[in-house]
């Protein structure tokens, strides 16, 4: 069984009255920068497949800079790896030549390769025309990974090339559905379930009028961690096993992206700030965790040429504005992973007893949240 979205609603953090600052996009989600289209497409079976252990349940996200471009469109960009068990390919140019070329793809730790593979060959058949009939000569998307080998049977390597392709042909604008959809399928966040999260921010700098957008693969943190605006929430939850005694031993993947024009080391300069973002709920960034932030800008769009001009002129902004647009992304980080498991499903385990997760119950989280005097609402 394939699947795009969640087919339930459940109510993201500000419904439920959680109190986060800052003022959001129309749908609150990395889509709200233009120019920014998020496919999600997973793979989940109701049982093992014969001798093995767990079913298959994974998936894939992709985030495709200018979807509508009939050309590949170069984005300037900047990495930061906070720890580094984890995976994301095509970093090392980023840090030297400042840009990456095509959709960012993230999955499970095993897929890296079949996810690489598929976003090439997709990318060749979409810019044929482009090149008259010729291949692009280069080509490097972005791949990034977070562990579901918990509750998805990772060694199966049951993603295929479709399922890729089909993410990437799903990309669209408008909203994002969370929790158990995409690469976030199977993820575990804080010992609750977890998964894909996004979140955005408005922001108005010198009379203009901006977006910055995340979107994160959360399967990362221990329960005792957990810590929602600023509440010690896992700690009056440690009750709800399993998942309660987990040790750190996933990953998150954390994606920022904007329509403020910036140069390449001031989006390095906005990927470092991610890492506060993911303090905020509570993690250290473990020894077993994956914690790397790319943030790139659609602005200075110049489409990729055989011969591009020997003198580049690009608009970016004084860093002297950046602090309201730090604070921007380690707001909309903190609310993203939140949303992430408000939205996440409860995972059932195996017959052979192998655990589930449970979702994070909205009602016990609220009478927590309203013991600290932290609802902005009744809920």
């Amino acid at each position: 069984m394939t699947t795009n979205k969640n087919t339930s609603h459940k109510p993201r953090a500000r419904e439920l009255g959680l109190p986060f600052t800052g003022v959001t996009g129309p749908h609150n989600a990395i889509t709200d920068v233009a120019n920014v289209a998020v496919g999600l497409h997973s793979v989940c079976e109701d049982a093992p497949r014969p001798g093995r252990p767990l079913p298959v349940r994974t998936g894939v996200t992709t985030i495709v800079p200018h979807p509508q471009a009939d050309i590949p469109v170069p984005v300037f960009a900047g990495v930061h790896r906070f720890n580094g068990n984890g995976e994301m390919t095509g970093t090392h140019w980023i840090e030297d030549g400042g840009y990456f070329l095509g959709p960012i793809a993230i999955t499970n730790t095993h897929s890296v390769g079949i996810a690489h593979h598929a976003t090439i060959k997709w990318m060749l058949e979409r810019y044929l025309s482009t090149y008259h009939g010729s291949r692009p000569r280069w080509i490097m998307p972005v791949v990034a990974e977070t562990f579901d080998g918990i509750l998805n049977d990772i060694n199966a390597l049951a993603l295929t090339e479709a399922d890729v392709r089909a993410a990437l042909d799903k990309a669209a604008t408008g909203p994002v559905a969370e929790g158990n959809t995409g690469g976030g399928t199977s993820m575990i966040a804080y010992g609750f379930k977890g998964g894909t999260g996004t979140s955005s921010r408005c922001l108005t700098i010198a009379d203009r009028k901006y977006t910055l957008g995340v979107l994160v693969q959360a399967n990362n943190g221990q329960r005792d961690w957990l810590t929602v605006c600023g509440v010690p929430v896992g700690r009056h939850m440690a009750d709800i096993a399993p998942g309660a005694d987990m040790t750190e031993r996933g990953s998150i993947i954390v994606i920022i992206a904007t329509d403020i024009p910036m140069a390449p080391h001031q989006l390095q300069r906005l990927a470092r700030r991610g890492t506060m973002g993911i303090g905020r709920n509570g993690t250290p960034g473990g020894n077993n965790s994956g914690d790397i932030f790319l943030a790139f800008s659609t602005a200075n769009a110049e489409p990729l040429r055989d011969t591009p001009p020997a003198l580049r002129s690009l608009e970016m902004l004084d860093n002297d504005q950046f602090d309201p647009i730090y604070m921007a992304v380690v707001d909309a980080v903190e609310e993203a992973v939140i949303n992430a498991m408000l939205a996440a499903e409860t995972m059932p385990g195996t017959i052979d007893g192998r655990l589930g997760i449970e979702a994070i119950p909205h009602d016990r989280l609220v009478k927590i949240m309203r013991d600290y005097s932290r609802l902005e609402i009744s809920a």
